[in-house]
């Protein structure tokens, strides 16, 4: 008898002890699960995640909260998703990039898209990620704007490099279309249709997703209605207008027509000019004659004394 109360009483501890647990983890957040262990905290709700901070020697500046809109704010949110945790989708219709953490659950983040003729849509997976990259502008780039030519072998991570503090590299059925999850330095163009192809995040965001990602994870871009892809669609390229060469004088002067013949002058005006008449000014009434010249004054032989010659000194 002593026995069985033994057993009863053991077996009642087990009972309470697993609903004593039930209760424990029927409180826990579901997007601390598991799927989550090992990777850095979750945002908090109200949480400022954009305060400066020093990456690799480099200084992120912290960003004015008030001015990035909650809805791009990094945060968990509910989202129904059937894709498997770590799956990243990105909805540009509404500029938001999730990476889904169980069916219930995703970090959300804010994010800019292709401009209009540079979006894309389709499946993904991540190929690679590098912190503080390289950027090297594709050929039609730096059609489009001459001025990135100095940077056609690269430019140097940095606070301006435009893949920003991250870069995180994306394939398509095996083949690099050139399109980037990165960071950039343009945190206001966040919320925009702003690049060329890529997915800009804010360079704290981009550092987060990055330590949560570690290579082969589904990405999954909705098309511009927001609606799952059918397929991989990649739009293309837009064509450059080449401004035409200036011709050299030349070129100029053989291409223009010759021309006309002058017209023929009035025939008077081409007459040969009258000669003037020749005026005979008429006789003058005022007498010309010329009046006889007074007698020369003597020369005197010596000076002059007082304006006078001495007298008897005048020249015979």
């Amino acid at each position: 008898m002593r026995n069985l109360t033994s057993r009863l009483h053991r077996k009642g501890s087990a009972v309470l002890a697993a609903l004593a647990l039930f209760a424990v983890t029927a409180c826990v957040d579901p997007t601390l699960s598991t799927a989550t262990s090992g990777q850095p905290p979750l945002p908090k709700a109200e949480e400022n995640v954009y305060v400066a901070t020093m990456d690799a020697g480099i200084q992120i500046p912290a960003l004015p909260v008030e001015k990035i809109p909650e809805t791009y704010r990094r945060q968990v949110v509910d989202y129904a998703s059937e894709q498997a945790p770590g799956t990243i989708i990105i909805d540009p219709s509404k500029r938001l990039l999730y990476y889904v953490l169980n069916q219930r659950k995703a970090i959300r983040y804010g994010i800019a898209v292709g401009k209009a003729g540079f979006e894309w849509s389709g499946e993904a997976v991540v190929a690679e990620k590098k912190p503080w990259p390289t950027w090297t502008p594709p050929k039609e780039m730096i059609e489009r704007k001459p001025e990135l030519a100095k940077w056609e072998k690269g430019q140097p991570g940095g606070p301006t490099n435009p893949l920003g503090a991250r870069a995180i590299y994306l394939l398509s059925n095996g083949v690099d279309y050139g399109y980037r999850i990165h960071g950039t330095p343009e945190w206001n163009s966040i919320g925009r249709n702003a690049s060329s192809g890529c997915i800009r995040m804010i360079n704290q965001d981009v550092i987060d997703l990055y330590s949560r990602v570690s290579g082969g994870e589904k990405v999954i871009v909705l098309t511009a209605s927001g609606e799952m892809p059918k397929g991989l669609y990649i739009p293309k390229p837009p064509v450059v207008k080449k401004k035409p060469a200036t011709p050299s004088p030349a070129v100029v002067e053989a291409a223009l027509p010759p021309l006309p013949a002058p017209p023929a002058l009035d025939p008077e005006l081409t007459a040969a000019p009258v000669a003037p008449a020749t005026v005979t000014p008429a006789a003058s009434t005022t007498d010309t004659t010329t009046a006889p010249a007074a007698d020369a004054a003597p020369a005197c032989t010596v000076p002059l004394v007082n304006g006078a010659c001495p007298a008897g000194k005048a020249a015979p």
